[in-house]
């Protein structure tokens, strides 16, 4: 094959993909429904491409120490108030708004704590298409680092000492968000 004929070749798929993509979205073709899960392909595709951003932008997260109690409790707190509704707390039960979104958040607490350096950078610029907001626009780094200290604890509490945690944390997040 001569290289003229590769590039004929290389140009002629990519105009076909165009063609099928643009008549995909054209027609409505593709089920945005958020009740309609995506095809298997296309959930595996927005994995990848999640999982490989995230690994990206989080190599160069320094991660400070995460086990001062105060942080975790500070943590607890942030918590509480911001994710269990789409998180859940332990030994929380499903609640009526989390079947109906998808993707489906997953419960931080049943799950090995990930990557703190990832943590830091989901929680502080959320993701597309998740309802994962970004919580850096309105809180400030150390309060995200809290938070993230929280997770590192999350998944070996039990739902008496994660209640006993934001007990003991007050509730101020209400009064520190007046000051943002």
């Amino acid at each position: 094959m001569t290289m003229r004929t590769i590039v004929s070749s290389i140009a002629i798929f990519i105009a076909v993909v165009v063609v099928l993509a643009a008549a995909v979205i054209g027609f409505g073709l593709y089920d945005f429904a958020a009740d309609s899960p995506h095809t298997a392909f296309v959930t595996k595709l927005i994995a990848i491409a999640r999982e490989r951003s995230i690994d990206v932008r989080a190599e160069d997260v320094k991660v400070p120490p995460l086990s001062d109690p105060a942080m975790i409790r500070e943590g607890a707190e942030h918590y509480d108030a911001m994710c269990v509704s789409c998180h859940l707390a332990p030994g929380m039960p499903e609640n009526e708004m989390r079947p109906g979104m998808n993707p489906k958040p997953p419960v931080l607490a049943s799950m090995p704590a990930d990557d703190p350096a990832e943590q830091f950078w989901i929680i502080k610029h959320g993701l597309k298409m998740t309802a994962m907001p970004a919580w850096g626009t309105t809180h400030s780094d150390e309060e995200i680092w809290n938070m993230v200290a929280l997770l590192q604890k999350l998944p070996h509490l039990s739902p008496a000492q994660y209640r006993a945690l934001v007990k003991e944390a007050g509730h101020h997040h209400d009064e520190m968000d007046m000051h943002h």
